[in-house]
């Protein structure tokens, strides 16, 4: 499987587990705490696998991105967070950093 689907699939699980934080109570819910916990551990095994043909920097950098990028969007849609012009400008800003880096990264 290529890399960068590998990569973007690791976002994804970031996105799912920074989400399963708040379903944690801190760490008092057990099952909402394996799920995060597991999404963690897939998370960064698949950052990890990626970035064996990837450059780090870039493969780091969307793989926060992406997990910002959902994070924020998923606290807007699940948690009521405030979605105002500024702030979605600026998250448009950062889906084009993350387009931005895959488009200049080179080959892989």
């Amino acid at each position: 499987m290529s890399s960068w689907i590998l990569l973007i699939i690791a976002g994804l699980l970031e996105v799912a587990w920074a989400i399963g934080l708040k379903y944690t109570q801190g760490f008092t819910r057990p099952l909402p705490s394996i799920l995060t916990i597991a999404g963690i551990i897939a998370s960064m095994g698949l950052l990890s696998y990626a970035a064996k043909t990837l450059p780090i920097g870039t493969a780091y950098a969307v793989w926060v991105g992406i997990g910002a990028f959902g994070a924020a969007v998923m606290g807007m849609v699940l948690f009521h967070e405030p979605a105002t012009a500024p702030r979605l400008f600026f998250l448009a800003l950062l889906l084009v950093a993350i387009v931005g880096l895959k488009a200049t990264s080179g080959g892989h």
